[in-house]
């Protein structure tokens, strides 16, 4: 797609509702996307009395670690917003649940316990709630736990996306915005990773599956003009994070004085990049909404959001060190099966849309996560 080539709503998608966004507050603030107001159509939000933004966004995953910041934007920005999530056990049920809490105390959200494995249940919720834009975050996370527990990757990544795909077209849903990885990318060699390379050798059945999901959002585009946008995110780290994750459990590990596993002797390099970085690209892309051209008939669009700037694993620990003040006891291991040696995001198509170029300081952002873990744990 090139730059411009965003509109106004598919004939048959969202008109019945009179369609939803402009650009969001917050990026307005920020100037994101503002250099080319031409390339970046946006839509007219549901009038009020007050004149809010009021446009109805469902966002799945809801009580997850991008779900939970990604609402509060939302919220902050004056949406009204229906998080829905199953609560699983695949980390502490009581952060997500604590997430939750602090969502239901914002006006204008609202929460249903709700699995997208849950054919019957999630139709039904989509047509009683008829959702202008649909955010999928839902998923089964995780490399590893893929090798240990496929199937359950089956039914939340692959039975439970086609169930959201499948609700989003029986109700018109005027766009769809769903949570891809930069797992895709594989062994890939070539850096930066662009989202015009080809990823057909996925490392881990996550990554297959997160690959499954482009191909299947860009059939139903393709199939029934549902305007799709992906997102391949790349290792998002920041306050109530998800406790698998490595920046989460070095950090308890560093304070109680247990080693931490430096898979690969510590020779890698990941593309970190802070929540906040992560959500403003969403709440950007929220609002771009593609439509076919003679050049690209199909309302699909693929993006990265990443930081552009890769750490080495060890200058990551080193820093996050010197935030605790206190050392690791390092454990050096070889590689993991189903890990990769580097991530690395090429964000071009990203900033030529938005103007929004991720910069939040990993220095800060691991700071702002140590001071939300030692609270959250009273340490």
């Amino acid at each position: 797609m090139k730059a411009g080539h965003f509109g106004t709503w598919p004939r048959s998608y969202g008109m019945r509702r009179g369609c939803v966004i402009r650009k969001l507050s917050y990026c307005e603030r920020q100037g994101f996307g503002s250099q080319d107001p031409s390339s970046l159509t946006m839509f007219e939000p549901h009038s009020s009395p007050i004149g809010q933004i009021l446009s109805n966004i469902l966002v799945t995953g809801a009580a997850g670690f991008i779900g939970f910041h990604l609402c509060r934007r939302l919220l902050a920005d004056g949406h009204r917003v229906l998080g829905i999530d199953n609560l699983n056990s695949y980390y502490d049920p009581a952060l997500k649940q604590h997430r939750t809490e602090q969502l239901e105390h914002l006006p204008g959200f609202r929460f249903h316990r709700q699995d997208i494995f849950d054919r019957d249940g999630l139709m039904s919720l989509f047509a009683d709630e008829r959702p202008d834009v649909v955010v999928n975050l839902a998923a089964q996370a995780g490399v590893r736990y893929s090798i240990s527990d496929p199937h359950s990757y089956a039914d939340s990544n692959l039975t439970g996306f086609l169930n959201v795909l499948e609700a989003c077209r029986r109700q018109n849903v005027g766009h769809l915005v769903y949570a891809s990885s930069s797992s895709v990318y594989g062994a890939n060699a070539k850096a930066p990773f662009s989202v015009t390379d080809a990823v057909d050798r996925p490392l881990s059945l996550y990554a297959a599956t997160k690959r499954a999901n482009e191909l299947m959002a860009y059939t139903y585009s393709h199939l029934y003009g549902l305007p799709v946008t992906g997102l391949r995110l790349f290792t998002v780290y920041g306050p109530w994070g998800r406790p698998d994750m490595a920046y989460f459990s070095f950090t308890r590990d560093i304070l109680e004085g247990r080693p931490i596993n430096l898979h690969n002797n510590g020779q890698m390099l990941r593309d970190f990049t802070y929540v906040e970085d992560i959500v403003t690209g969403i709440s950007l892309l929220i609002g771009l909404v593609p439509h076919p051209t003679d050049a690209d008939p199909v309302a699909y669009r693929l993006y990265n959001i990443g930081s552009d700037a890769p750490t080495s694993l060890l200058q990551f620990v080193a820093t996050l060190e010197d935030v605790l003040g206190k050392k690791a006891i390092r454990n050096l291991l070889p590689m993991q099966p189903g890990d990769v040696p580097a991530t690395h995001a090429d964000i071009s198509e990203l900033v030529r849309d938005t103007g929004f170029r991720p910069a939040y300081p990993l220095r800060q952002g691991l700071t702002e996560f140590v001071t939300w873990y030692r609270d959250y744990y009273h340490i």
